[in-house]
């Protein structure tokens, strides 16, 4: 059972004492949103009737069940709890041992500790709430993607047309899908600057560590076929060979050039 921050202990303290309930019954109600993902609550504890259930936008069940002023009271414990949840770190993060696919560090290093991990066949998670991070590893392959403001409070895989983690948080369900990535950048290509010259001064030339630009190679001319045959037509069409094997004449050219020779015999 994780537990709670100084500064989120010191929250549940001012909240329970605004509220009239005790520090344990306010910490009973912290754990079920957070297990709600901030959006519900499902709770027991002799202070607030008993068994419970809370909603957010106001739908409450409470054992003692006509006792209205308790209902209020747990529905605005609950929505203070569940803004505190989405606007503090609460509880402190703790590993969570890896169940599937064998134990070990698998994240980078920098991002700590995480609040929740697991992971099934080739799938597994790890979540840090206090980077905003979710890492992600699949088929040896890792990502990384940015949380935002979600308070990711539970998991849940989906097998069926291809493996995917649904997540949730005080928004509601988040598909990892909708996650921007959070992975270092590719290094841009350097800018080479255009060779410009001054009007009145020396050329502007690029820094000696960056490539020059390469000269633009120009375009080849269209090859062009021979003037007007004249004399022995076995000759040219001789010449005509020879241009051919060099590659100045297509073969296009070439065989319609020979035929019009071949016709002169």
């Amino acid at each position: 059972m994780q537990e709670l921050t100084p500064e989120g202990r010191r929250a549940l303290d001012d909240i329970a004492q605004r509220h009239g309930v005790s520090a344990d019954a306010a910490l009973t109600l912290l754990r079920a949103v957070a297990a709600g993902g901030g959006t519900m609550a499902q709770f027991s504890h002799p202070e607030l009737g008993g068994m419970g259930q809370w909603t957010a936008g106001g739908m409450v069940m409470v054992g003692d069940m006509f006792n209205y002023g308790l209902k209020q009271r747990v529905d605005t414990l609950c929505s203070e709890l569940a803004a505190l949840l989405h606007g503090k770190q609460v509880f402190v993060p703790q590993p969570h041992p890896e169940r599937f696919g064998g134990g070990g560090q698998w994240w980078p290093a920098g991002l700590g500790a995480p609040a929740a991990a697991g992971g099934q066949n080739d799938l597994r998670y790890a979540y840090f709430p206090a980077t905003h991070r979710l890492a992600v590893q699949q088929g040896g392959q890792m990502r990384l993607y940015d949380t935002g403001d979600h308070q990711i409070g539970g998991v849940s895989q989906q097998q069926g047309g291809g493996q995917s983690l649904v997540f949730t948080s005080q928004h509601g369900p988040v598909h990892l899908a909708d996650l921007p990535r959070a992975d270092a950048a590719e290094p841009a290509a350097p800018v080479v600057p255009v060779q410009i010259p001054a009007a009145d001064g020396p050329r502007i030339e690029p820094p000696a560590d960056l490539p020059r630009a390469a000269e633009p190679t120009p375009p080849m001319a269209p090859a062009q076929a021979p003037p007007p045959a004249q004399g022995d037509p076995l000759a040219l069409i001789e010449r005509l060979a020879n241009l051919h094997h060099r590659g100045i004449l297509s073969d296009d050219e070439y065989t319609t050039k020979k035929t019009e020779l071949l016709r002169r015999l």
